[in-house]
C-alpha cells in the first residue's frame, strides 16, 4: 500500500476584490449542516481510500476507491458492493502516485458511470462502467503524464471536463469518448513549484466549469461561452487550504467545499467561508462531496402549502484517510437545510 506526500499549503494567491482573509462565522440566512454521522466505513490496511462520489437516486454511493482500482456502490444502510475493477497496469507510474489510481467520477442519467484511471501509460483516461457494473471500458485516453482527477458531465452540450493536476488543464472529452482537447489552461490552473496538486475538482454549474486548485487553494470559475469556448477564468475564493473536491448545495453559487486538512468549508457566493464540519465529525483527509435532494413523491397541494418550509438535502462526504496512520475511511452523511432554491446540487449541468 502507498501513501500520498502530505501537501504544502504555502503558496498565496492573488485575486483582485476577491481576497480571502479570514473564515468569518455563519449566518442565519445561509445553509447549516446538522446530525453528521458515519454510514460506511473502509479497510485502511487493505489501502481502500475513497477518493470521489455519484449519487444514485435513491441515495445509494457509487465510490472510487484510488489505491485498489474499485469502483464500489455504498446503500444508505453502509452496505458495500463491488461494482468494477479497473484493469492492472504493470509498471504504473502516474505522477505524483507511485501506482495506478482510481479517481472522479460521474453519473449519467441512463445510469452509466464514468470514471478517471490514472497510471502513468496509455490506459490514462476516461473509463465507462455500465449502470450495474461489469468490465470497464477505456472510451478516451489522455497523454500518460497527465493526472485526470477531478470529472464533470456536461450531457446538454455531450461533453466531459477533466482537471489535470499535473498539467495544469481542463481537458474536454466527448461524450461517445474520442480525442481529448485542451479546454482551458492558464497559471491560475497549475500546480505551483514546491507543490503536488492544481486543478483538483471540477463541477458544470449556471452555464460555467468550475475548479478547485489545490496547491494554489482558490476554488475558480471559467465561463462556457455560446460556442463551448472556455471564457476568461475568475476566482472566486481563496485562502481555501487543501481544498480537493466540492458540490453546489443549490442553484446559487454556495459550495461545500472537502479540505484535506480534516475540514468541510460552505464557501458564499462572495467568496468567504465557514468550516462546517471537522474531524470530531468523523472527517479523516476529506476528498469530496455530493448533495443528494430529497425525493418528494407529495401530493402536488401538498407541496404548495409547505411551500415556505425549508428544503431538506443530504450530504456526502468522502474520507480517504491518506495522510492518517493509522485512518478511517469512510462515507459521511449529514443533513443540509436552508431555504428551497429549486436546485439539485448535482453540478452536473
Amino acid at each position: 500500500m502507498f501513501r500520498l506526500p502530505r501537501l504544502a499549503t504555502t503558496a498565496t494567491v492573488a485575486a483582485a476584490a476577491l481576497t480571502l482573509l479570514a473564515p468569518t462565522a455563519a449566518t442565519a440566512a445561509e445553509p447549516t449542516l446538522s446530525d453528521p454521522r458515519t454510514v460506511a466505513h473502509f479497510n485502511h490496511s487493505a489501502g481502500e481510500s475513497p477518493e470521489n462520489i455519484a449519487l444514485e437516486p435513491d441515495g445509494s454511493a457509487n465510490v472510487t476507491l484510488s489505491f485498489t482500482r474499485q469502483v464500489v456502490r455504498v446503500d444508505k444502510h453502509g452496505s458495500h458492493r463491488l461494482l468494477a475493477v479497473l484493469p492492472a497496469v504493470q509498471n504504473a507510474r502516474p505522477p505524483v502516485f507511485s501506482g495506478a489510481v482510481v479517481m472522479g467520477i460521474v453519473r449519467a442519467k441512463d445510469g452509466t458511470l464514468y470514471v478517471n484511471y490514472a497510471t502513468g501509460t496509455s490506459e490514462t483516461g476516461i473509463w465507462r462502467i455500465g449502470p450495474h457494473g461489469g468490465t470497464p471500458v477505456q472510451i478516451a485516453q489522455l497523454p500518460p503524464d497527465s493526472l485526470p482527477n477531478g470529472l464533470a458531465l456536461d450531457e446538454k452540450l455531450g461533453v466531459f471536463y477533466v482537471a489535470d493536476s499535473q498539467g495544469g488543464v481542463v481537458w474536454r472529452v466527448p461524450l461517445r469518448g474520442g480525442t481529448a482537447t485542451t479546454w482551458a489552461a492558464g497559471t491560475a490552473l497549475q500546480r505551483v513549484s514546491s507543490g503536488f496538486f492544481g486543478a483538483n475538482g471540477i463541477k458544470v454549474h449556471n452555464g460555467a466549469v468550475w475548479v478547485s486548485n489545490t496547491d494554489r487553494q482558490t476554488l475558480l470559475r471559467i465561463p462556457v461561452r455560446h460556442d463551448g469556448i472556455a471564457g476568461t477564468i475568475e476566482t472566486k475564493a481563496t485562502g481555501l487550504a487543501d481544498i480537493d473536491d466540492f458540490a453546489f448545495t443549490g442553484q446559487d453559487d454556495t459550495v461545500l467545499a472537502a479540505l484535506l486538512g480534516d475540514e468541510v468549508a460552505l464557501v458564499r457566493p462572495n467568496g468567504t467561508h465557514v468550516t462546517v464540519l471537522t474531524s470530531p465529525d468523523g472527517l479523516s483527509s476529506p476528498t469530496a462531496v455530493a448533495v443528494l435532494e430529497k425525493q418528494d413523491d407529495k401530493d402536488p397541494k401538498e407541496k404548495d402549502k409547505e411551500k415556505d418550509k425549508k428544503e431538506v438535502k443530504t450530504v456526502y462526504v468522502t474520507s480517504s484517510s491518506y495522510f492518517d496512520v493509522p485512518g478511517d475511511p469512510n462515507l459521511l452523511t449529514a443533513r443540509l437545510d436552508h431555504d428551497d432554491d429549486n436546485g439539485n446540487g448535482n453540478g452536473n449541468g
